[in-house]
């Protein structure tokens, strides 16, 4: 498996105009580097093989004649080598002259793209020498071989699923309808784009921001490779600006005014599931012309197949030319940490104020255990009532200690309510508890789920009560990732009337509340604030061991929230499959955590991910601030009843392995 990394690589050769042989010695250099750095597809500037500031030497014919042989001689030299090039050269057809890129692959010309844009303002004259392309593809003799011709072609790996690419060349992609725009409704997932354009001052900027949104709009990698130094500069300098985007992300640049390569790993599988989620994105319209698509050119694609010959398994040692993010929940550029924290926490206090003010209600109460999800759950009711203009002694606070509660979470509780100016009221429930457990016939001094889940319950039950007495609301503090692993007890802490952290996972609720601890101006709040976060997770339904330390603590029992989240993550956004969401935790996480446990962990995931969903199919409301939530009214429609046997037998391979 490849798991849908595709590399690419975006390459500027030094070259000399119209010196078509000393241009294509330096072409098979580059090709050899990015062999040797296992690239999979090699992207060269628009007319490179000549030089684009040919000018009137594009009407000689000694010259032209040589650039066809070069794209002969190009491909000859890269069989065997598993690597598809796509280069760009003038080209003679029925006496016509077209920029155009040859897509080469093992010894043959796949197909040849003429640009479509010919530009003809400023310092651009192509209009001169060259003939504007056209969608329809026609067959034509090149190098006596047989080669479809023309801009509506897609170029697919039979063997590497989803590796579809097309190709555009420089003012395409700058025009109001660009060619690739078809190409990706058509089905390509990586357009290659061979450019040639001038460096004036700030284009670069403007250049970075239309190739990243144009990889956005499409959902699709976009590798432009741009000329650099070597052309002309009678009027004009050429930078060498190269760009890799994946759907609005920059992968790779180069420093400009060096002739440099770059490469990267394109997720062709990613791209896919975006755009299969999108149910907004068209599809491949073969019928188009009664549709807004028939402009473009949707129809009448030619698909050019090909097949890698020597594909590899990915293994934990396969390099990876990307950064796999083990936090994707938590802001990553911490420049933007205080607006992203802010937009966050003000989308939880929102839904809530909301919430409130439709059901006038009196009160908020809620549940404090001194751990983070209760704490980050009050902050954000008290930004509510602070929207709404209420007195925050309206927020009702109760500490309900039990059989597991320590003296550390108790005294944070008790203190973080007191900093906050909640109202406090504290109830405790081992009375109760153990009544119940008379009432049961239970014995109190076997520890099990009964033992553990009475307490949950009992808890929730007296917030409810309060909330009935007080006109109030009960706000619930569980979090997401409790939610996809089922970590909470049905009809306990499972339960509220309105769920503020049920789409923030445990990793944002921690990043948030240091946010908050890291930005208040109380010493005293932000010392409790340090210590919640110091504190290890638990629901404390177990006794304290005998020096008062926590004795339950939850990833011991359920594993790392950290690696949770990031399968979750990758599960629900992409639907990626066990095998590649394990490579990619490889990958991750390789300084934290080894193969074994990472592999333990998947495991314990998608078994209770599966087994777990009854609880979510009746979860209260909660507002969603990602792109990820649990919410059977909002991203997941999944039955309680699904079977989990496909993804676990997967990874059953992999543990044979």
């Amino acid at each position: 498996m490849d798991y849908g990394f595709v590399r690419v690589a975006a390459i500027t050769p030094y070259l000399r105009v119209a010196d078509v042989e000393f241009n294509t010695e330096e072409i098979l250099k580059c090709i050899d580097e990015a062999v040797e750095k296992e690239a999979r597809v090699a992207v060269f500037p628009e007319l490179c093989i000549t030089g684009y500031t040919c000018g009137d030497l594009f009407l000689q014919s000694a010259m032209l004649k040589e650039a066809g042989c070069a794209v002969e001689r190009i491909a000859q030299y890269i069989t065997d080598k598993d690597i598809v090039v796509i280069v760009g050269f003038p080209m003679i057809n029925d006496s016509k002259l077209y920029n155009a890129a040859a897509v080469l692959y093992d010894g043959a010309v796949l197909g040849i793209v003429p640009k479509t844009n010919i530009p003809n303002y400023s310092e651009f004259y192509e209009a001169r020498h060259f003939t504007g392309g056209f969608r329809k593809i026609k067959d034509i003799e090149f190098n006596g071989q047989t080669v479809p011709f023309g801009t509506n072609i897609i170029f697919d790996c039979k063997n590497v699923e989803n590796m579809k690419i097309a190709v555009e060349i420089c003012e395409d992609l700058w025009v109001p309808i660009p060619p690739s725009m078809s190409h990706a409704i058509a089905g390509a997932t990586i357009i290659a784009n061979l450019s040639a354009g001038d460096e004036t001052v700030c284009k670069d900027v403007y250049r970075k921001g239309l190739v990243s949104s144009q990889s956005a709009r499409l959902v699709c990698g976009y590798v432009y490779a741009s000329a650099g130094e070597g052309e002309s500069t009678t009027d004009m300098v050429f930078s060498g600006h190269n760009l890799i985007c994946e759907n609005g992300s920059i992968m790779a640049e180069s420093t400009r005014f060096i002739n440099q390569s770059v490469f990267a790993d394109i997720d062709v599988d990613k791209l896919s599931a975006e755009r299969r989620r999108m149910n907004t994105y068209p599809d491949n319209m073969q019928e188009a012309s009664d549709s807004i698509y028939s402009m473009a050119g949707i129809a009448d694609y030619r698909v050019a197949g090909f097949s890698f010959k020597n594909l590899k398994d990915r293994t934990e040692e396969t390099s990876l030319l990307r950064n796999i993010d083990n936090a994707p929940f938590v802001p990553s550029n911490m420049e933007e940490r205080e607006k992203r924290c802010n937009e966050i926490l003000t989308l939880q206090a929102m839904g809530l104020k909301k919430r409130l003010a439709h059901t006038h209600g009196d009160t908020a109460v809620i549940g404090i255990s001194g751990g983070l999800d209760s704490t980050l759950a009050l902050l954000v009711t008290v930004k509510a009532f602070d929207f709404l203009g209420k007195d925050r002694k309206s927020v009702i606070a109760v500490t309900m200690p039990g059989f597991g509660t320590t003296d550390r979470t108790y005294n944070n509780a008790v203190t973080l309510i007191q900093k906050l100016g909640v109202s406090f009221r504290e109830i405790s429930i081992a009375d109760a508890v153990n009544k119940h457990f008379e009432d049961i016939g239970h014995d109190k001094n076997i520890k099990d789920v009964t033992y553990e889940n009475a307490q949950a319950r009992q808890r929730t039950y007296l917030l409810m009560d309060i909330a009935n007495e007080t006109n109030g609301m009960v706000i619930g503090t569980g979090d997401m990732s409790e939610l996809a692993l089922g970590w909470a007890t049905y009809n306990g802490d499972h339960m509220s009337m309105y769920g503020v952290n049920s789409s923030v996972p445990k990793t944002l609720v921690r990043h948030l509340v240091r946010y908050y601890a890291d930005t208040c101006e109380d010493d005293t709040l932000k010392k409790v604030l340090y210590d919640v976060l110091d504190t290890p997770v638990s629901p404390e339904l177990l006794p304290p061991e005998d020096n008062g330390e926590i004795a339950q603590k939850t990833e011991d029992l359920v594993g790392p929230y950290e690696l949770h989240d990031f399968f979750m993550y990758n599960v629900l956004r992409f639907g990626f499959e066990p095998g590649k969401i394990y490579y990619m935790s490889l990958k991750a996480f390789e300084l934290v955590y080894d193969k074994k446990t990472i592999l333990k962990w998947l495991k314990v995931f998608y078994r209770r991910f599966f087994s777990q969903q009854f609880k979510r199919s009746c979860i209260p409301d909660g507002v969603k601030v990602g792109s990820v939530t649990v919410s059977p009214r909002g991203d997941l429609r999944m039955p309680s009843d699904a079977c989990a046997a496909l993804w676990l037998n997967q990874l059953e391979k992999l543990s044979a392995e």
